[in-house]
């Protein structure tokens, strides 16, 4: 589906075929009509299969439409900033609390996929201790556990030492069963116990295939029709 649609006057057909906004076909009928159905409901008529014969127009909130579609790209874009590197400091004198604190975001990092580069930040001489800051990277691999791999392994650099995780993807992810739609047409649950109503890329796919089978059954009706009309001829 494209980002912008054709709604309610910007529709120039003389006729569409109309979907209703529970999912249900009301068939071909005059774009004027269906247009005034739609006002009547205090909704819009919205074109969502503009190259259909006739396209096809569903009867919708397109403004609830628009901010639900804004939702879901707002969303991919955020799980596409997955994958980056972020970092984590610690002190080897870190306190208890602030131990914790970090090492929760650290995996909360790795859960939202992306690498973490732990650096313990030596001062003074605390940098001829690096034994003190591998202490602190080993408990922080061992607090995180299986979700995150070693990618790179405890090193000095300069006066930090520095370590990497990556998200393991091999870890187990807990298992959340999907509850199936009504006859596998990709419909969402309703509430209450409300017949569900099928998703919009389900009612577009259904519609362009009942299109398609109208043109070829009105293709066979022709073809049988001229098919007697040569016969009759030939038998004059």
């Amino acid at each position: 589906m494209t980002a912008d649609h054709r709604i309610n006057e910007r529709i120039r057909v003389e006729q569409v075929r109309l979907v209703d906004p529970d999912g249900q076909q009301l068939g071909i009928q005059p774009t004027r009509e269906a247009l005034e159905l739609a006002r009547s409901m205090d909704l819009d008529l919205v074109e969502v299969a503009p190259t259909a014969n006739p396209p096809v127009c569903r009867i919708m909130d397109y403004g609830k439409f628009k901010f639900d579609e804004a939702q879901k790209a707002k969303e991919s874009r955020r799980k596409s900033q997955g994958g980056g590197i972020k970092e984590m400091k610690y002190r080897p004198k870190i306190g208890p609390g602030d131990f914790a604190t970090k090492t929760r975001l650290v995996a909360k990092f790795l859960e939202e996929g992306h690498k973490v580069k732990i650096t313990i930040m030596f001062r003074g001489r605390e940098v001829f201790h690096p034994e003190l800051g591998k202490k602190i990277l080993d408990r922080v691999a061992e607090e995180i556990g299986d979700a995150a791999k070693v990618e790179a392994e405890p090193r000095l650099d300069g006066r930090n030492m520095i370590m990497v995780l990556a998200p393991d993807k091999r870890a187990k992810q807990p298992k959340v069963k999907a509850e199936p739609g009504p006859a596998g047409n990709g419909a969402v649950p309703a509430k209450n116990g409300a017949p569900a109503a099928p998703t919009l890329e389900a009612t577009v796919a259904v519609t362009e295939d009942v299109a398609a089978a109208v043109t070829e059954e009105a293709t066979v009706a022709v073809n049988d029709a001229a098919a007697v009309a040569t016969t009759m001829t030939e038998g004059v």
